[in-house]
């Protein structure tokens, strides 16, 4: 009599019948879970907890993913990229979306702060109010402060951000016809939104000024206007 090949035998020799085999409920090699009710599915979907429900001063340290960051920015790159004409027509919507970002920044930083002081301080002056952006504001946002601010020599009206290494510029390779292109941009419309918002209209720009120990140095410059400096010298 013919052996059964190896590979069949568990089957073959099973005093199973074939009724038992191909059966779900005769055995419990083939038996397949029970889907869960609809109302545990539901139940289950009600106890997640809604993220306008969750408390915003215990999401202050909270940190997000920085390959997360850095691909979610490289592809707003690459789309508005394919629908502008020209590198200034990209970087002004880089200014666009990063004021945007800027808006809620300052709302959520100044609710935190009334919620947790008793006596929330206000800036009324523009260098405080620029140290601020200088820390808070970068460490909110990129989670570390920036690396120096400047006065202009020449001109008393602008001043100037310094970060040696900006975390939208980390991840994004520039082609050699692009090279004036500052994805920083992004992040002059930060700052461009908070100092609005705190009562500093300024024109506000990023320029690539590399270094051989910093080859993605760039440098926020902030122009502010006239009725600013008018109210600095009022308040001294």
């Amino acid at each position: 009599m013919q052996q059964p090949h190896p590979r069949f035998s568990a089957l073959s020799n099973s005093s199973l019948s074939s009724s038992d085999l191909l059966s779900p409920t005769g055995s419990a090699r083939f038996s397949l879970p029970s889907a869960p009710s609809i109302n545990a599915t539901l139940g289950q979907a009600r106890q997640r907890p809604n993220i306008y429900d969750r408390n915003l001063n215990k999401t202050r340290s909270s940190e997000v993913s920085s390959s997360a960051f850095a691909f979610l920015f490289s592809e707003i790159v690459q789309y508005t990229q394919k629908r502008v004409s020209g590198i200034n027509d990209l970087e002004r919507r880089l200014n666009i979306l990063g004021y945007r970002v800027g808006m809620r920044v300052l709302e959520l930083m100044t609710w935190r702060a009334e919620s947790s002081s008793k006596a929330p301080k206000r800036e009324i002056r523009f260098l405080p109010a620029l140290m601020s952006i200088h820390t808070q504001v970068w460490r909110a946002v990129f989670g570390r402060p920036a690396d120096a601010i400047e006065k202009s020599v020449e001109n008393e009206d602008e001043y100037m951000i310094i970060d040696n290494d900006p975390l939208p510029e980390r991840h994004i390779s520039v082609p050699r016809d692009m090279s004036q292109l500052s994805c920083s941009s992004f992040t002059a419309g930060i700052v461009e939104a908070v100092l609005d918002g705190l009562g500093f209209p300024a024109r506000v720009t990023a320029h690539n000024t590399p270094t051989q120990q910093y080859p993605s140095r760039t440098t926020i410059l902030i122009k502010l206007e006239k009725s600013v400096l008018e109210r600095e010298e009022i308040v001294k």
